[in-house]
């Protein structure tokens, strides 16, 4: 779905202002209804890089980010970013994927933050098959087993937030 939970939005959009200078150039991944770009575009520079194309047009992503990519994560260029935002992203990647994306995001030494609902099964949504979740049995205990590098952030029953960052 382009939206998420808005459980902690506020929190963690309050978490990165106080956290990263404003020269931080971060990545909004799978931006959806560009919810990430809204809150931070005054304060960062911050791209957005959304898969399903339509999402561009229909939620007026040009609008929201300096600069709005098509693609897929698992092959994108993050080397200019200091910072990337993962919400609602990982579950839609198969474990190994998700797996060797965040550890890449790890070695290169870039900050992350993951969202993820928990236990949620999804299949295609209007049209659009990245919307299925291939990671339908995450938890958080799962999670924090299969992506040691995370950390929590904020967490409830039904969503967490994780960093590869200390605070």
């Amino acid at each position: 779905m382009p939206y998420s939970y808005d459980y902690f939005k506020i929190e963690v959009g309050n978490h990165i202002i106080k956290s990263f200078p404003p020269s931080t150039k971060i990545l909004d991944v799978g931006a959806g209804s560009g919810k990430y770009g809204s809150m931070l575009r005054y304060n960062f520079y911050i791209d957005a890089l959304e898969i399903f194309e339509p999402y561009i047009e229909q939620f007026q992503l040009k609008e929201i980010y300096n600069n709005v990519h098509i693609g897929n994560i698992i092959d994108f260029d993050i080397s200019i970013y200091d910072y990337i935002i993962m919400g609602d992203i990982v579950e839609h990647l198969s474990v190994e994927d998700a797996h060797d994306l965040l550890t890449k995001i790890h070695l290169a030494n870039k900050k992350c933050l993951v969202a993820i609902p928990y236990t949620m099964e999804q299949g295609e949504v209007n049209g659009n098959i990245y919307e299925t979740h291939l990671q339908s049995d995450l938890t958080h205990n799962v999670f924090l087993f299969r992506y040691p590098m995370m950390k929590e952030l904020y967490r409830n029953h039904e969503y967490g937030y994780y960093i590869n960052y200390q605070l």
